[in-house]
C-alpha cells in the first residue's frame, strides 16, 4: 500500500510542477523561467523540483519526449485505420492533455514539437500510401503530398490549441479527416493516371 501512495504523491507533485511550468510559459519565454518560480507556483520546494528534474530545460524536454512517445504509440496502433479513426485518437489525446499541448505550442516555448509531430505523421502517411498504392516511399510526388498532408493537419491542430480549444473536438476531427481524405483521393487518382 505504501508504494501506491508514494506513486500517487509523486504523480501529484509532477503534475503540479508541469501545471506551474505551463502557466509560467504562457507569461514568459522559456529561458526566462526559473526553478524558483516553478517551485513557488507549484507550492513545493526547490529541492522537490530537483528530485525529478535537473533544470527547466530538462523538465521541458521530458514533457516533450513523453508527448512524442505517446503520439508515436497512437500512430503505430492506428496507421492502417481510416483518417477519421486516426485523427479521433490523436485529437482525443491532445484534448486530454490540453495544458501540456498549449504549453508546447505556445510561441514562448520555441518548441520543435511541431516539426517532430509533422515528421511522425508524414512518415506514417508515406508508409501507408506506399504500401497501399504500390509505389516507393521516396517517390517525389508521395514525399510532397505527405509533407503537405502532415503540415496541414498540424496547422489545424495548432490553431485549435492556440484558439484555446474553442471548437468541439468532434468538429476538429471531422475537419481534418475531410481535408485529409480529399487530399488522399486527389493523390490516388493522380498516381493511377
Amino acid at each position: 500500500m505504501q508504494k501506491k501512495s508514494v506513486d500517487r504523491r509523486t504523480l501529484k507533485t509532477k503534475k503540479a510542477i508541469r501545471q506551474a511550468f505551463a502557466e509560467l510559459l504562457q507569461e514568459k519565454e522559456l529561458h526566462k523561467i526559473t526553478v524558483q518560480e516553478i517551485a513557488d507556483k507549484a507550492d513545493i520546494s526547490r529541492f522537490t523540483f530537483y528530485k525529478y528534474y535537473l533544470d527547466v530545460y530538462d523538465l521541458y524536454e521530458k514533457i516533450e519526449r513523453e508527448m512524442l512517445i505517446q503520439i508515436s504509440i497512437i500512430i503505430l496502433h492506428l496507421e492502417d485505420k481510416s483518417s477519421e479513426e486516426f485523427f479521433n485518437k490523436m485529437v482525443e489525446y491532445i484534448d486530454e492533455n490540453r495544458v501540456t499541448f498549449a504549453m508546447i505550442f505556445n510561441p514562448n516555448s520555441r518548441s520543435r514539437l511541431n516539426d517532430k509531430l509533422s515528421q511522425l505523421i508524414e512518415g506514417m502517411f508515406r508508409k501507408v500510401y506506399s504500401d497501399k498504392l504500390g509505389i516507393e516511399m521516396d517517390n517525389r510526388e508521395l514525399v510532397y503530398i505527405c509533407c503537405y498532408r502532415s503540415q496541414g493537419c498540424i496547422a489545424v491542430i495548432r490553431n485549435w490549441i492556440m484558439d484555446g480549444f474553442a471548437e468541439p473536438r468532434e468538429y476538429i476531427v471531422k475537419s481534418i479527416s475531410q481535408l485529409d481524405e480529399n487530399t488522399e483521393r486527389y493523390f490516388s487518382e493522380k498516381i493511377k493516371k
